[in-house]
């Protein structure tokens, strides 16, 4: 327009009034002008419309960035935890489709975080193992919480590390003795750190009896808590339940799993910027499992299902099934060497026909997999849409992380529990055929016996070294072994007992478990329940006197029964939950599960955090770092000067004694760790102030600082060799340093102690050694030999070293044990049960000397009328054979031997 309207005004010649088509023009572009403004002015009212709506979207986004950051996270946790950025927008947009429509934007913006959160739940949750699914649930609902501004950071820190960075020695002193050292460090740094429990250990001095009646309640979580009850039970801006499980896991760690749970039902809407959005909620809290015809109606043939893998499970028979359903062929290939031409057929030929193939223990074939993912790009467009690829895999750290990140991933793993084991065996090992083989009672009782004792010994792994020294992989080979010896040896003639016990607990399943302790473990229930008494019509698998009530009084009996579907149904009655005292532990045994199932979830979380965040009050990670690395520094004992000791222990007789060669072994030792520990701290404060480059030993050892743990390089060698001592928090193992350097300084200036401090000795076995060469020495004279004598223990009366003067006139007293698994009366000199909730009895001191073997038999009869309990003593609370130290005798005065050993008592240098 404005071009003409210049043509028409150049080309004029004359007046241009008289040019009507001048004035046309002239006419047009005005109102044309004026529509364009007009709609210009509309277009901006449009965009600013839009925007408003979209902003109303903008807590759907927020939802999605918080799921989606939180399943990177995992990531960390398992390197099989891959999901892609497509994956989730899929959800995302999955999600856009399947929530409720509604005219009211509001409404609706709730509904798609509602649905979002749920979908992206089911379907992260179907690719978790079991112990990591609680971690992903409460790892999104802390986020959620913490992006709508209802907690912060340091309450999820608070929630995580607890009092784990203090000292027992330097903060205000415990005033109770019903309470745990644990647990009053935990509330000194909640009222430190977190407003609401400011005043909380003044709070438990004035109440004291209230709190102490709180903290012995089975369930505290469920009670009221005193003082702070009426601000919990608010909700506090949707913090309420979380200062509610911060207070329980701060005080009774124990009960933390029920609170995280009750944490996440009750966080089912979060208030944000005026706003209330949907949060989690009851269903998050059920189980939630999905079966395999659920995972095959989401699949597509361009996106192969990995199955992860883990003992005692296998989908092969499940994912037949499914195929002969469907009436598809399904191929199977197990992957290892030379497989992988087997493979490459057979998915090329399922392409074009559109039947199924099922690659088994992938982690054998990393090097196939590896092309997987380019071969179905290839496919994508010519392959048959009934094609379906499956993978089974173990985590590997190799797994090709593009082919995780296309897949869908699920977990397959055995149900737990007393009825599920027994279940599996009488579904999947005995039929009704094998049930005929022989027609005698006797035969069915002790299938059915063998049968609940691997069940037993499979589940007694959850209990950890309590249960097992070493998590042994017990599987249906091995009760099929057992079984089919059985079978064999009943059509050979009259069943023998020692024969049959023989080849069950030494044989069969003996073959597999490398511990002497586990042996003599695996012995007693083979002893106990695969023995004539098994045959007895009143013959049951309960304690014979159980400290508490099985549940519904139920009797673990052996059915006598002619079908299958009879021991099922029998099998089906049983308890949901099983008591440890079926499995021969003490009640408390649960408290000691509970405790590990709730340190797993905190350090799953732990990891997940990041490294690199500010703390609260605007502290960064290397600032709390640098102040607690300044604090240790100004503390650490002074270097031992070679000559200085050397010199002392000349004073002290020299090194033709032996416990004095053994003090300048241990001095070296911990010299070395003081100076390697002091020069590490020392580099740490250079790199954060910027005067050395950060090298990976020095991030880890920042990370792990600030998350109050011991650095690695403080605990191990660049080999793996171990060159201090292991400790869950750094505080608990700066207090050992300073223990161990207090315990060599007075020895060197004030000679041989009367009481030696058994856990600060690098090599304890050493320690015993010594001991044994110089009641060697002192029997001289009755030409005793080093190996012709054993070391001989005896619990004396003194309960604390400070009521000994003068050590014994030969051999030496220890302190620092602790009995796990059971308590000792020393009215009795005897062991006994455990007292109720209290996992561990400090023992009297002990007297430990050297004894001919002769002589150590013949005082069989000073520990009671069934001989003493031989308890093995270890370094730390897992029990290897790395870390056993020896075995003490301890008098057993109203139970056999065995009956400790089913509890897995043993004495511990240390609880943590």
């Amino acid at each position: 327009l404005d071009e003409l309207l210049l043509e028409r005004l150049s080309a004029n010649s004359g007046n241009l009034l008289d040019d009507e088509e001048l004035i046309s023009v002239l006419a047009d572009t005005k109102a044309k002008a004026t529509e364009v403004n007009e709609k210009l002015v509309a277009a901006a009212e449009t965009r600013t419309s839009i925007n408003e709506k979209r902003e109303q979207y903008r807590p759907v986004a927020t939802r999605g960035s918080v799921l989606y950051f939180s399943i990177v996270s995992m990531s960390l946790v398992n390197v099989m935890y891959q999901t892609s950025l497509d994956q989730f927008q899929n959800l995302f947009d999955k999600s856009m489709d399947a929530a409720e429509k509604a005219s009211l934007a509001s409404k609706r913006v709730n509904n798609i975080i509602d649905t979002l959160t749920y979908i992206v739940y089911r379907y992260i949750n179907r690719g978790l193992y079991e112990s990591d699914k609680l971690s992903f649930k409460l790892i999104v609902t802390l986020k959620i919480l913490l992006a709508a501004g209802r907690l912060e950071e340091n309450d999820v820190t608070l929630l995580l590390k607890g009092g784990a960075a203090l000292d027992i020695n330097t903060v205000r002193g415990k005033p109770f003795s019903w309470m745990t050292d644990a647990s009053w460090l935990n509330c000194i740094m909640l009222s430190r750190e977190n407003s609401v429990f400011k005043q909380l250990p003044d709070e438990l001095l004035r109440n004291e009896e209230a709190w102490k009646s709180w903290y012995a309640e089975n369930e505290p979580e469920a009670m009221p808590v005193p003082h702070y009850e009426s601000r919990l039970s608010t909700d506090m801006g949707g913090g309420g339940a979380f200062f509610r499980m911060l207070l329980v896991r701060s005080l009774r760690e124990d009960r933390t799993i029920l609170c995280v749970n009750e944490f996440i039902r009750s966080t089912d809407a979060v208030e944000t910027g005026g706003a209330r959005l949907p949060g989690m909620g009851p269903r998050y809290v059920e189980s939630a499992t999905d079966t395999v015809e659920q995972v095959y109606a989401e699949s597509h043939a361009t996106v192969p299902v990995v199955y992860l893998l883990s003992a005692g499970a296998d989908p092969t028979d499940s994912i037949d099934g499914l195929a002969r359903k469907k009436k598809r062929e399904n191929q199977c290939v197990s992957m290892g060497e030379g497989q992988e031409p087997v493979a490459m057929r057979a998915i090329n030929t399922a392409v074009v026909n559109g039947s199924w193939v099922l690659l088994q223990n992938c982690h054998l074939g990393l090097e196939f997999m590896e092309g997987i993912e380019d071969l179905v790009a290839r496919i994508r467009e010519t392959c048959n849409p009934d094609f379906r690829l499956f993978i089974t895999t173990e985590p590997h750290p190799a797994f090709p992380i593009g082919l995780l990140q296309m897949a869908t991933k699920v977990t397959n793993e055995p149900p737990q529990g007393l009825r599920a084991g027994l279940l599996r065996s009488f579904t999947v090992i005995v039929d009704q055929d094998r049930l005929e083989r022989v027609e005698t009672s006797q035969w069915r009782s002790l299938l059915y016996a063998i049968c609940f004792q691997h069940s037993v010994v499979q589940e007694r792994r959850k209990f950890g070294s309590l249960g097992w020294c070493v998590p042994y992989e017990f599987n249906d080979g091995d009760l099929n072994a057992c079984i089919t010896f059985l079978e064999k040896h009943l059509y050979q003639g009259a069943l023998s007992w020692p024969t049959l016990q023989y080849m069950v607990a030494a044989v069969q399943y003996g073959g597999k478990i490398t511990d002497n302790n586990d042996q003599r473990l695996f012995k007693s229930y083979t002893e106990a329940w695969i023995s004539p008494y098994t045959l007895a019509p009143n013959f049951s698998f309960n304690p014979e006197s159980p400290i508490n009530r099985i549940p519904n009084d139920f009797m673990y009996s052996v059915p006598d029964c002619q079908e299958v579907d009879e021991y099922v149904a029998f099998v089906q009655s049983f308890p949901d939950i099983d008591s440890p005292e079926v499995f021969g532990l003490h009640p408390n045994a649960d408290l000691t599960f509970r405790n590990k199932e709730v340190q797993t979830l905190l350090n799953t979380i732990l990891e997940t955090q990041p490294k690199s965040s500010s703390a609260s009050g605007g502290r960064t990670r290397e600032d709390i770092v640098y102040e607690k690395a300044e604090e240790l520094l100004a503390t650490m004992p002074s270097d031992y000067i070679e000559d200085e000791y050397m010199e002392a222990i000349g004073d002290l007789g020299g090194l033709s004694i032996p416990l004095n060669i053994f003090l300048m072994q241990e001095i070296q030792r911990l010299q070395m760790v003081i100076k390697n520990v002091r020069a590490m701290m020392k580099t740490m404060l250079q790199a954060i102030r910027g005067e050395v480059v950060i090298t990976e030993i020095i991030l880890q050892g920042i990370n792990s600082m600030y998350d109050a743990r011991v650095p690695g390089s403080w605990t191990h060698s660049a080999g793996g060799d171990e060159i201090s001592w292991l400790s869950p928090t750094l505080a608990l193992w700066y207090v050992g340093l300073i223990g161990r350097d207090e315990q060599n300084r007075v020895w060197l200036k004030d000679g041989r102690p009367a009481a030696f401090w058994m856990t600060g000795f690098f090599n304890a076995q050493g320690f015993l050694t010594a001991v044994q060469q110089e009641v060697t020495r002192a029997h001289k004279a009755d030409k005793w030999s080093l190996d012709a004598v054993m070391v001989h223990t005896e619990v004396t009366e003194f309960e604390k070293p400070e009521q000994v003067r003068t050590g014994p006139r030969e051999g030496v007293l220890i302190h620092g044990l602790f009995l796990d698994g059971a308590a000792w009366s020393r009215n009795e000199s005897s062991l006994i049960e455990s007292e109720p909730k209290k996992l561990f009895c400090a023992l009297p001191l002990i007297m430990v000397t050297a004894v001919t073997k002769g002589t150590k038999r013949s005082m069989a009869g000073d520990y009671g009328p069934y001989g003493a309990y031989e308890c093995p003593c270890y370094k730390y609370p897992k029990r290897t054979d790395r870390y056993i130290i020896f075995h003490v005798s301890l008098a057993s005065r109203e139970q056999r031997p065995v009956h400790w050993s089913l509890r897995g008592t043993a004495l511990l240098c240390t609880t943590e």
